[in-house]
């Protein structure tokens, strides 16, 4: 039994981690997408200057790249923490 509480804590504690941190990044990745639309939109205001230019990675590309794999990473450990929950009740 005690095996089981420490298992439902650990899994509750990385559940909740994972989470937070998960939706602080996607909040960051949002509001990049954002702003990368904003952009396009003023863009397209203005006639689409930038359309004649062949398109290249930019700092926003590499950031919402490493945006995503935080998601992805943080993802993983709140699904980790899900697994040691779900063994807690079959242990229990």
């Amino acid at each position: 039994m005690p095996i089981a509480i420490g298992l439902w804590l650990v899994g509750v504690v990385l559940i909740a981690i994972g989470g937070l941190r998960a939706n602080r990044v996607y909040g960051r990745l949002a509001e990049l997408d954002r702003l990368a639309d904003n952009a396009r939109r003023y863009d397209n205001w203005r006639g689409g200057r930038g359309a004649q230019r062949e398109p290249e990675e930019t700092g926003a590309d590499v950031m919402r790249r490493l945006l995503r794999r935080q998601l992805l990473s943080w993802a993983a450990v709140a699904a980790a923490g899900a697994i040691l929950l779900l063994a807690g009740l079959v242990a229990g």
